[in-house]
């Protein structure tokens, strides 16, 4: 082996199922698509994948030019919950969360026409979007509470800001600058 080649970590279950960190309250349900005979059906929400239990009460569509990185965002009492449709998205997370067992940790995941995704994403988890793909990638969002035009609970940092130990780079790779457990 030439000096300096590092041995990869597990990648996905025997199952084909991604093997990642987590952060406390994130969940992420993968979905599967369906084919039929004239085309795909994807599920894009059922109640059981949410564990908040919550009615849906706003639905938008973000869009994501290629290339473009959106970050920092978070909320203080609304719960995101997010389902990419189309492109290929990275997804950052970082636990601010003080009383969490996962205070600090990072997690980044890769979404979109071939691993369609469901995130449930509590208050003061900060997430950023980075496209991957050559072209516009889509993402609904479902969030807990309607958007507050006049008093929005809607939070934002730069997204080379140094509170978050995470480098957002223009090719897709990253570089963390502490925590090297990201799934």
């Amino acid at each position: 082996m030439l000096r300096g080649a590092q041995k990869d970590t597990q990648q996905v279950t025997s199952e084909w199922q991604r093997v990642r960190s987590s952060i406390a309250g994130v969940t992420v349900r993968e979905v599967l698509h369906v084919p039929r005979d004239h085309g795909v059906i994807t599920e894009v929400f059922r109640p059981e994948w949410d564990p908040t239990g919550l009615p849906i009460v706003h639905l938008y569509q973000s869009r994501l030019f290629p290339g473009a990185i959106g970050a920092w965002s978070c909320h203080a009492k609304n719960i995101d919950r997010l389902f990419v449709n189309q492109g290929h998205l990275k997804i950052v997370l970082f636990d601010a969360r003080d009383d969490s067992e996962t205070h600090g940790h990072l997690m980044e995941l890769h979404v979109g026409d071939a691993r369609p995704a469901f995130l449930v994403i509590p208050p003061d988890i900060w997430h950023g979007l980075q496209n991957l793909g050559s072209s516009d990638a889509l993402m609904l969002n479902l969030p807990t509470k309607a958007y507050d035009y006049e008093d929005p609970d809607h939070y934002r940092l730069p997204w080379n800001t140094p509170e978050i130990p995470y480098t957002w780079v223009p090719n897709g790779m990253t570089r963390l600058r502490s925590d090297p457990a990201v799934g």
